[in-house]
């Protein structure tokens, strides 16, 4: 399987299976069109007759050997290695948690698939015991696993704050008894931190997500607090300060954007223009007759917007300046492992979420989802047939993804969006798929600019 696209003069072709990029000549690109698998030996006449009016005969044959080349040795249309690998290590031990800290908030943001931070539920706060208790669960759960990770979600997770601090000091107490390592990572609205939460955020948490917008029109149109008023300037004060504070452990500021900024680079770079040079930026996914809702009609406006995103990244770069925006970041070299391609984040098998009630879930996006509650950690129960369906959640399971080429980089998509859109964790959120492709081009258009200057350089 191959995928193919042009960009800034230049043809570009994936070998989606072995994961090589390849910069090809017009005549290549033209002649790949009439090329299915397994190849002939000899050319196929239907491009001879279609395309002898642009190329001679004896080019499109001579082109055709060097495709035909490329493909005995593997690095053209390359079989798939991975296939054999969907069906093993599927049921795998648990090893990172979400823990819903908090069912409460105190923005109201418009978008927020938490019912502005209670799921639905009724606001209410984890309390220790139930805190502990996830420990334990993800302790036990975790047979093989040194590493473990564990994310304070709410809600907002600092309205919980001294459950927060308390249930890090529990896990941390375990890690020598059970010879595990605990990663914390919290999100956060940003509204209540202070010098205590951050220096303890920068203490004890291995990442943190820090939920901004972009420009201040942007985020508080959205991104309101519970009075009404916007959060923007109090948030961004506080998110200086705990970056400055930071050093060099991770964080990233998360957005999200709607119908009213499909402009969304200009977000971005607001973001940068602040201090942040670790951003992510993400469509909403919504209804299609919610107001702000991204639909079909603006898939064209965001697929520019991507291209005038890698655009400027690439020209500052180019100018000595640096911005990791996480959507663009991707490797051609290596990559992630064999199951990371295939299950991608593994909700639901290797990963989970606890409710402030002890109720465990696929991940926070299924919570209110009675019908995917896995248990309870207080009642000692655990569906492991619930476990066994996400577990077998992968790109060969998803009708969509066998044949589509960006498969092993997306992984088959959000299993919660699939699940709350099209009723199945197997049904692929086409809109999702559509914009996650255009960006996966962007990325590798860059990668592939990158290595062009750098070859340059080295003549």
């Amino acid at each position: 399987m191959i995928h193919k696209f042009k960009a800034k003069d230049l043809n570009i072709v994936l070998d989606v299976n072995s994961g090589g990029v390849h910069l090809v000549d017009d005549m290549t690109y033209d002649l790949l069109d009439y090329i299915e698998e397994p190849l002939e030996e000899t050319c196929p006449q239907k491009a001879l007759d279609e395309l002898s009016g642009k190329y001679t005969v004896e080019q499109l044959k001579e082109c055709y050997g060097e495709i035909l080349e490329l493909y005995h040795d593997k690095v053209l249309f390359s079989g798939d290695p991975y296939a054999v690998y969907a069906e093993t290590a599927i049921n795998s031990p648990i090893k990172a948690m979400c823990l819903h800290i908090s069912h409460d908030c105190n923005l109201r943001c418009k978008y927020c698939f938490a019912s502005t931070g209670d799921f639905g539920t009724g606001r209410k706060l984890m309390p220790l015991e139930t805190a502990k208790a996830a420990i334990d669960f993800l302790l036990e759960k975790s047979v093989g696993r040194e590493n473990l990770e564990l994310d304070f979600f709410g809600g907002e997770p600092l309205m919980n704050f001294d459950v927060v601090k308390q249930t890090v000091a529990y896990a941390r107490s375990k890690e020598k008894e059970y010879g595990k390592n605990f990663r914390f990572t919290i999100t956060t609205n940003g509204m209540l931190l202070d010098d205590d939460a951050i220096d303890f955020i920068n203490k004890e948490m291995y990442n943190v997500v820090l939920s901004i917008d972009g420009r201040k029109e942007v985020n508080d149109r959205m991104r309101v607090r519970a009075d009404g008023n916007g959060s923007y300037d109090r948030i961004v004060k506080n998110f200086k300060k705990l970056v400055e504070k930071r050093g060099d452990k991770e964080w990233y500021v998360r957005g999200t954007y709607t119908k009213y900024n499909l402009d969304f680079s200009e977000d971005v770079f607001h973001l940068y223009d602040q201090g942040f040079d670790q951003i992510s930026v993400e469509p909403v996914v919504e209804d299609p007759k919610v107001e702000y809702a991204i639909t079909e009609e603006d898939l064209d406006q965001i697929c520019k917007e991507y291209d005038r995103l890698a655009d400027r990244l690439m020209e500052l770069k180019k100018n000595g300046g640096f911005l990791n925006f996480f959507h663009f970041m991707i490797d051609l070299e290596q990559g992630p492992c064999v199951i990371k391609r295939l299950r991608g984040c593994g909700s639901g098998n290797e990963y989970v979420s606890i409710t402030p009630d002890g109720d465990i879930y696929p991940c926070h996006q299924f919570v209110g989802h009675e019908e995917y509650c896995m248990g309870n950690i207080e009642d000692g129960t655990f569906n492991e047939e619930i476990k066994k369906e996400f577990a077998g959640a992968h790109v060969y399971s998803k009708p969509s993804c066998q044949k589509c080429w960006a498969k092993f980089y997306c992984s088959g998509g959000c299993n919660a969006n699939n699940y709350i859109y099209n009723g199945d964790i197997h049904k692929v959120h086409e809109m999702s798929c559509k914009i996650q492709r255009k960006r996966l081009e962007s990325a590798i258009l860059i990668k592939v600019c990158e290595m062009l200057e750098k070859a340059g350089t080295q003549e």
